[in-house]
């Protein structure tokens, strides 16, 4: 399981602070938040949920990651979602899970039981304000992966992937994104191949051949390092402020 590295009863020492659906919350909107908080962990590979079952918490990701996946009714199984620091999983208002949602690496979450969370979302405006924004985001964050996948090659699916890690890196980091900018995978390259509908062969074919080119570079089997940021936005095919992180 993780062990929390912040403070759990000061939310002013929480990585996700800044990123999170309480970003935009007051003193009082927190304590209300506080009397319906509580941390659970997952190993990686561990399921947090299945697609179908009641669900009575909704959470933000602190530290982590975890996958969103629809499985078909012959057995084939999509991932259709990332889930990184500061994302919201569950919806108020919906009692089911809409997707199987699974640790990809030992994760922990902020939860709020649901029934809760809904009524404080009643009397703390910044809250319904901030889902709403984070909403929003994922809209534009789906319509722009639909182009990935769409019409993107594989190279410009993997430069594209590797952009948008290290764009929320930056953010959560509070540092402008740059060259030189570093980060851990969160994916194995058989994950990665899963989500952008590639063969695995492709996707290691595609990040050697990356990193012969000078565009990125690898230390152990995860870190990345970017040299030159706008060389990696080149190859994913988007001009130098696109993205939608």
């Amino acid at each position: 399981m993780n062990d929390l590295t912040f403070d759990s009863r000061d939310c002013g020492t929480c990585p996700i602070r800044h990123r999170a659906v309480c970003a935009r919350c007051d003193e009082s909107e927190l304590e209300m938040l506080d009397s319906v908080k509580y941390y659970r962990s997952y190993e990686a590979g561990q399921p947090i949920i299945w697609s179908g079952d009641h669900m009575d918490f909704v959470a933000s990701v602190v530290t982590g990651v975890a996958t969103l996946s629809q499985t078909m009714e012959d057995g084939r199984t999509q991932m259709v979602g990332l889930l990184l620091p500061s994302d919201f999983i569950g919806r108020p208002g919906r009692e089911a899970a809409a997707y199987d949602v699974t640790a990809v690496s030992n994760i922990t979450l902020c939860c709020f039981r649901r029934k809760g969370f809904e009524d404080v979302m009643h009397r703390a405006p910044h809250i319904t304000e901030r889902l709403l924004e984070m909403t929003l985001d994922e809209l534009d964050a789906a319509r722009e992966w639909l182009l990935i996948l769409g019409r993107k090659t594989a190279r410009e699916k993997i430069a594209s992937l590797l952009t948008i890690i290290a764009r929320r890196e930056a953010s959560l980091n509070m540092v402008k994104l740059g060259s030189g900018a570093v980060f851990d995978l969160p994916l194995t390259r058989e994950a990665m191949a899963d989500y952008l509908g590639l063969t695995l062969e492709t996707v290691s074919r595609q990040v050697s051949a990356l990193k012969r080119e000078g565009v990125i570079e690898l230390e152990g089997k995860r870190r990345v390092v970017i040299p030159d940021i706008d060389a990696l936005i080149v190859e994913s095919g988007d001009d130098a402020d696109g993205g939608f992180f």
